[in-house]
C-alpha cells in the first residue's frame, strides 16, 4: 500500500519535524549539531500535538505509532546512516561514500562515529575475504567485496542486509547492535535548500543548484588550496550543517506544508529509504512504503538498474530515456525491447569523465533473451560485450556494460520474449505494466510503444487524445516515481 499521496501527505507533520529532519542533517556528513536537537521538545510542542490530534486518524496513525521506536522512547536505538551519492549511481541508490552510527535514546541523539567508507574498508580484517561480483572485479579491479560496494541489489532491504553483513565482517562500530539502516541521497539536501535559500560559509555561497558540486569540490580538492590536511578536508561541513540546521529550525513551522510535501516527494522518489533487521519494525516501515523494496507485480514488469563503475560523478551529466515496446512475432509470441538512451552532456573534468555503467534490466520471470545491442567489452574496446543473465527478486534479469564518451549518445537495448502469462493477460482483455524506478535515480524520461492486436478501450495512464481508437498504446512520461499502467482491450 502506498500511503504517501497528495491527499494524505499533510497528515504526518510530526514525522517531518523529527525523524526526517534528523536524516537530512545526517546527510551533510557531519552532525555534531544534532546533539542540540531535542525531539522530545518538538514532540511536546502544543502546536504539533494539536495538529496530530486533529488530523491524524485511521491508517495514517501508523506513522505516529512508529515514532516511539524511531526516537528510542521505549529503548535505545542504533542507526547506521548511509550517504548514497546518486551522482555516482549504484543499484542500491548511490555510491556509499560515507556513513555514520547514531544512537537515539529517549529522543537524545549521540553521534558514535562518522567517517568515509574508505577508512572502514582500508582496515578490513585479513580474515574477511568475500568475493565480489565478477563485474566489480573486472571493471574496478577490486580484490574482494567491500562495504562501500555492498549495495549491489536494487532492493534497499536486500542491499541493507548485505551492507550489514559486510559492516559486521569489517568490524564496524556497534555492528551487532544496529536497529535501523537509513539511506539518504544529495537530492535531499538540494531540495531542502530550495526552501531555506542560500547558505554562506567561509566566503563560499551555496545554493540549491550548486550545493552538491561545491561541497564535493571542497572536500576533495578545495581543502588543498586552504593548506588543510586530508584529515581536515571535511571541516567545512560542520559550520555548513549548523547553518542549514538553524535555517531549517527557523522555517519548519512557518513552512510546514512545504516540508511535508517535500518529505512525501523524496520518499516516493526513493531519495530516502529505511530498513530494519527487526521484523516487526521492518513490517511497519514496509506497510508505509518507506523501504525501497522491489514491489510484487502480477503482470508485465520493467526496472532498469545502472551501476556507475569508476566514472566519477558523471551521472549528473547523463540524460536518460528508457523506452519499452513489444509486438507479436510470426509465431504469435510477444517480443519486447527495453532500451536506454544515454545522452552525455558533460566533459572531461574533475567531476565527470566517460560514462561507464553496468546496466541490468529486470523483467518478468520466464522471459527469454533474444539479443543485445550496444554492449561493449570495456571502455577501451569496441568489441561486443558479453551478456549476463540470472534470476533475482522473483525476476529475470539481463546485464551488460556500456561506455559513453562526453558529448556523445549511447544506446543499450535488450530484446527478449515475454512469458506466456503476459500474452494470456492480453487475450483476457486486461494488460498491466509496472515500471519501477531505480533507487536514488533522478527523474528521467520513459517512452512506451505497445502494439496489441486488439483495440484499446481505455487506459490508465491515458494516452494523448490523438492516439485513441487503435491497437497501439503510445505514451511519453517520466520515471520520477514508479509508474503503473492498466489497459483495457476489446474482446
Amino acid at each position: 500500500m502506498i500511503l504517501f499521496n497528495k491527499k494524505k501527505k499533510r497528515l504526518w507533520p510530526y514525522f517531518i519535524l523529527v525523524f526526517f529532519l534528523l536524516l537530512i542533517a545526517a546527510g551533510f556528513w557531519t552532525y555534531r549539531w544534532l546533539i542540540n536537537l531535542d525531539p522530545i521538545e518538538i514532540w511536546n510542542n502544543q502546536t504539533v500535538r494539536n495538529y496530530i490530534d486533529k488530523n491524524i486518524v485511521g491508517e495514517e496513525k501508523k506513522l505516529v505509532d512508529l515514532l516511539p521506536d524511531l526516537l528510542g522512547l521505549n529503548e535505545p536505538k542504533n542507526y547506521l546512516l548511509l550517504f548514497l551519492n546518486n551522482t555516482e549511481l549504484r543499484p542500491g541508490g548511490g555510491f556509499i561514500g560515507s556513513y555514520a552510527v547514531v544512537n537515539v535514546n529517549k529522543g537524545a541523539v549521540e553521534i558514535l562515529k562518522v567517517e568515509g567508507t574508505e577508512i572502514l574498508d582500508r582496515n578490513t580484517p585479513a580474515d574477511w575475504q568475500p568475493a565480489a561480483p565478477s563485474v566489480l572485479t573486472d571493471h574496478l579491479g577490486v580484490d574482494k567485496w567491500y562495504f562501500r560496494d555492498s549495495n549491489w541489489s536494487p532492493d534497499f532491504m536486500e542491499s541493507s542486509k548485505k551492507g550489514l553483513e559486510f559492516y559486521q565482517g569489517e568490524r564496524g562500530l556497534s555492528a551487532d547492535k544496529i536497529d535501523l539502516v537509513a539511506g539518504v541521497t544529495p537530492t535531499v539536501l538540494e531540495k531542502i535548500m530550495e526552501i531555506i535559500g542560500p547558505v554562506t560559509i567561509d566566503g563560499i555561497t551555496f545554493t540549491a543548484e550548486d550545493v552538491t558540486e561545491k561541497l564535493e569540490y571542497e572536500v576533495e580538492y578545495g581543502f588543498v588550496d586552504k593548506d588543510l590536511s586530508p584529515k581536515e578536508r571535511k571541516q567545512i561541513m560542520e559550520p555548513f550543517a549548523k547553518m542549514v540546521s538553524a535555517k531549517i529550525k527557523q522555517t519548519m513551522l512557518t513552512n510546514l506544508n512545504q516540508y511535508v510535501d517535500l518529505a512525501s516527494d523524496l520518499i516516493e522518489e526513493k531519495q530516502i529509504m529505511f530498513y530494519s533487521p527487526q521484523a516487526d519494525l521492518q513490517k511497519k516501515l514496509s506497510e508505509l512504503n518507506l523501504t525501497g523494496e522491489v514491489s510484487p507485480a502480477v503482470g508485465d514488469y520493467l526496472m532498469w538498474v545502472d551501476a556507475n563503475l569508476a566514472a566519477l560523478k558523471t551521472d549528473l551529466a547523463i540524460d536518460r530515456t528508457l523506452s519499452y515496446s513489444f509486438f507479436k512475432n510470426e509465431e504469435g509470441k510477444l517480443v519486447a525491447r527495453a532500451s536506454m538512451n544515454y545522452q552525455h552532456q558533460g566533459k572531461f573534468d574533475w567531476r565527470t569523465t566517460r560514462y561507464r555503467t553496468y546496466a541490468r534490466v529486470f523483467v518478468p520471470e520466464g522471459s527469454e533473451l533474444i539479443s543485445v545491442e550496444g554492449a561493449v567489452k570495456n571502455d577501451q574496446s569496441k568489441l561486443p560485450g558479453t551478456v549476463d543473465m540470472g534470476t533475482d527478486l522473483d525476476r529475470q534479469w539481463f546485464g551488460a556494460f556500456i561506455a559513453i564518451e562526453p558529448g556523445e549518445t549511447g544506446v543499450l537495448t535488450f530484446t527478449y520474449l515475454l512469458p506466456e502469462s503476459i500474452s494470456k493477460q492480453i487475450e483476457d482483455g486486461l494488460y498491466t505494466l509496472f515500471v519501477q524506478k531505480q533507487l536514488g535515480a533522478v527523474d528521467h524520461a520513459l517512452t512506451l510503444h505497445l502494439n496489441f492486436d486488439k483495440t484499446i478501450r481505455s487506459a490508465s495512464m491515458a494516452e494523448e487524445p490523438d492516439e485513441w481508437g487503435n491497437g497501439s498504446y503510445v505514451l511519453k512520461t517520466d520515471l520520477r516515481v514508479d509508474r503503473s499502467f492498466s489497459i483495457n482491450l476489446s474482446s
